[in-house]
């Protein structure tokens, strides 16, 4: 026989491959994660954006600080002008004015669902911004990264390879045999006021099996394992954000029997339009299987996000105008733009909304903060909608 004109390859060669590319990765995660480094918020806001945030006027925000409520603000040590306020104290200030928006004690947390089956959608580039988004406000988020490929946990400014421990602080001890009884060993405070988060490493990955392995010995329902761990943080949140893998697994399901409302983001193209019509359908044959075994679940909403929309290609406006007369109602109104912003963003570990300086004053950043504000603002009147207690104030603002 004739040699092959392509030679095999080997493990040894896979192996080979393998280990150049991890030399890259550790080289770009050494430029980002340098020693001794924390990641910071530098958000600084002057009295103008501080009132229209707190819901009061800029002459009763000086008046608290002559009086003495408010401190005063730091000053340049140089100039002797206003830093201007940090989140931290917008938030103090909105507790001393009686202006955060929590929920009332009767009122559940919402647990959402940032979910797709197929990768490259952003689904992580919507939970960071919508958490960050949420924060802004005012509420009290909780982020759980339950992807092992971590994006939302590198975003958050952690390097998964050496900042968390499999072992002790990811969802992975919560799901073995004989786990924790509760969620709070692995929450984690973040540099954002107002979030905190369960992060994830590769390691997570092998829940996978840990949850397979457990439904085949063990007669309880062990996919509703996360939604009691959820229940046991719940308390201290206005939301939960769920970031599952793009993929059909335990972990997967285990989100799906979890969550209270789910955000399906969709590019507006044959191959993800396709792909999303196949989870739903995967997702409602799933859950009908499931419920013979675990009981019912039903969500609070379910909605489609259009995103990774670029106006200037014919198949994207044709395909969106397909998604809005077939999904008509299920869509959120909200659309998340391509944009160069978030791309820039996220190759320094960034969210658009944790930029400062000139690189604001663009019109390109201006147009995705107004996308990606327009998405939080849509996604916030949902979350209240599911409050009782916000049924007069929605009222009054029309949105009911």
């Amino acid at each position: 026989m004739a040699d092959p004109i392509l030679p095999s390859i080997s493990l040894d060669d896979l192996d080979l491959l393998s280990n150049r590319a991890s030399s890259v990765i550790d080289r770009l995660r050494d430029q980002v994660f340098a020693p001794g480094t924390q990641k910071n918020l530098d958000l600084r806001f002057n009295v103008r954006t501080a009132a229209q945030m707190i819901g009061r006027s800029e002459t009763l925000i000086r008046d608290a600080e002559n009086e003495g409520r408010l401190p005063t603000p730091e000053k340049d040590d140089k100039t002797g002008r206003r830093k201007g306020y940090s989140l931290h104290e917008i938030n103090n200030m909105r507790e001393i004015f009686g202006t955060l928006p929590h929920r009332a004690p009767d009122d559940e947390a919402l647990v959402l669902a940032v979910q797709n089956f197929k990768g490259g959608v952003g689904k992580s580039t919507l939970v960071t911004h919508l958490s960050q988004y949420l924060a802004l406000q005012g509420y009290r988020v909780c982020v759980i990264d339950c992807d092992s490929q971590a994006s939302t946990t590198s975003i958050f400014g952690l390097n998964p390879d050496i900042d968390i421990d499999e072992d002790e602080e990811t969802l992975y001890p919560f799901f073995r045999h004989g786990g924790p009884q509760d969620l709070r060993y692995a929450l984690r405070a973040t540099y954002w006021p107002g979030i905190a988060m369960v992060a994830a490493n590769l390691g997570l990955y092998d829940a996978e099996y840990e949850l397979a392995g457990r439904m085949a010995r063990e007669s309880g329902f062990v996919l509703d394992r996360l939604r009691e761990g959820i229940n046991s943080i719940r308390d201290h949140f206005d939301v939960i954000l769920l970031d599952p893998p793009p993929a059909l697994g335990m972990i997967s399901l285990s989100v799906l029997r979890a969550a209270d409302a789910i955000l399906v983001p969709t590019p507006p193209n044959n191959v993800d339009f396709g792909s999303t019509v196949h989870f739903l359908k995967m997702m409602t044959s799933t859950l009908t299987e499931l419920e013979k075994v675990g009981g019912s679940h039903s969500y609070k909403f379910v909605k489609i996000l259009t995103t990774k929309m670029n106006d200037g290609k014919s198949a994207h406006v044709a395909i969106k105008r397909m998604m809005d007369a077939i999904f008509a109602g299920d869509m959120l109104q909200s659309v998340l733009k391509d944009s160069a912003e978030i791309d820039n963003a996220t190759a320094n570990l960034l969210t658009v909304y944790e930029m400062t300086g000139a690189a604001t004053r663009t019109e390109t950043h201006k147009r995705c903060r107004a996308y990606l504000d327009s998405i939080g603002r849509e996604v916030e009147v949902l979350m209240r909608k599911t409050w009782p207690s916000q049924k007069a104030a929605l009222s009054q603002e029309g949105l009911l």
